[in-house]
């Protein structure tokens, strides 16, 4: 349940694109899982800049509520407002309908730097 075509972050965030334009971010599978029945998602409107590992939002479920950090600093371009609906969607697609936001990076390189799946791997104990 690791893509291969995506690179990854200690806090469970994926990243798809190389940083050349906007890239997108969601939560892994593992994270979801962890994290139990999805129930509210907190996210930053466009426009605003986010920093690099820093909180940009959060997630609220059934357990817990976390935090969501942003994997590369850069501007919010877009945002799935469709979660705020059905936010139980990144339990059943993380990877693909349940995906966050897109930012676009101050530092197109930063995305390469971000952990590949086996060393995402190496994080989980998978």
């Amino acid at each position: 349940m690791i893509p291969e075509d995506l690179r990854y972050t200690a806090e469970h965030e994926w990243v798809a694109g190389d940083g050349s334009g906007p890239v997108r971010v969601g939560i892994t599978h593992y994270a979801q899982d962890a994290l139990g029945d999805i129930v509210y998602v907190q996210l930053p409107d466009e426009g605003v800049v986010v920093a690099a590992g820093e909180p940009l939002g959060e997630i609220e479920s059934t357990k817990s509520v976390s935090e969501i950090y942003a994997p590369v600093g850069g501007t919010v371009a877009a945002r799935n407002d469709a979660l705020g609906d059905t936010p139980e969607v990144i339990n059943t697609d993380p990877y693909g309908a349940g995906w966050l936001l897109e930012i676009r990076p101050d530092d197109p390189g930063a995305v390469a730097g971000l952990l590949t799946p086996a060393a995402y791997r190496d994080v989980i104990g998978g």
